[in-house]
């Protein structure tokens, strides 16, 4: 779908058609489950995001610019909400291991889950500011291509079918986008690095 057709259809919606914007949802329901489904790794939360992510695009279709594709505008309302989701329903798990004692019976052995300890919990928070802070200060062609790669790990032909760039654009974007992510982190001291 070009962008001069994503934009008749958003103007009927906003005109008051609500049955408009079905061909939106068509077009993108497979690319936002497979968000969805990458990020939360499971297909009942990722249908459920899924869905919330169209509900709010609907709802906050007022908002949209036209600076971007809704594809990308979507895709960054899919990413946002799968982040929320994992936030609010990370619990403490542990793993076990099964293991042969002396006297050959079976035991288990847990392992606590030490990714949400307030000292591991800080850093990660601490270091994923400095991330998306240095994320904002790249422009957002290169941004969006660095997300989708990184935090979605589209291939490069579902990037260049995303954003309607040739594979070759979006390589060149992805490894300039990268350098400068890490000159910026380096910069501002977050990383060392030759």
């Amino acid at each position: 779908m070009t962008r001069e057709e994503e934009s008749a259809i958003i103007a009927k919606v906003l005109a008051g058609n609500a049955d408009a914007f079905e061909p939106l949802v068509t077009a993108n329901q497979s690319f936002v489950y497979n968000i969805a489904m990458k990020m939360l790794n499971n297909a009942e939360d990722a249908f459920d995001v899924s869905q919330e992510a169209f509900l709010k695009a609907y709802r906050s279709l007022k908002d949209f610019k036209g600076d971007s594709s809704f594809s990308s505008w979507l895709y960054r309302i899919t990413a946002n909400m799968c982040l929320d989701f994992m936030r609010k329903n990370k619990k403490h798990r542990s793993a076990s291991i099964v293991y042969m004692d002396d006297e050959n019976e079976l035991k288990e052995l847990e392992l606590p889950d030490t990714r949400f300890d307030p000292h591991n919990e800080l850093e990660r928070r601490e270091l994923q500011g400095a991330i998306n802070d240095a994320l904002m200060l790249l422009p957002d062609d290169q941004r969006s291509i660095l997300l989708l790669r990184e935090l979605s790990g589209m291939s490069y032909a579902e990037i260049s079918e995303v954003l309607k760039l040739e594979a070759g654009t979006v390589k060149s974007r992805l490894f300039r986008a990268r350098a400068r992510l890490a000159k910026i982190l380096r910069d501002n001291g977050t990383f060392s690095g030759k």
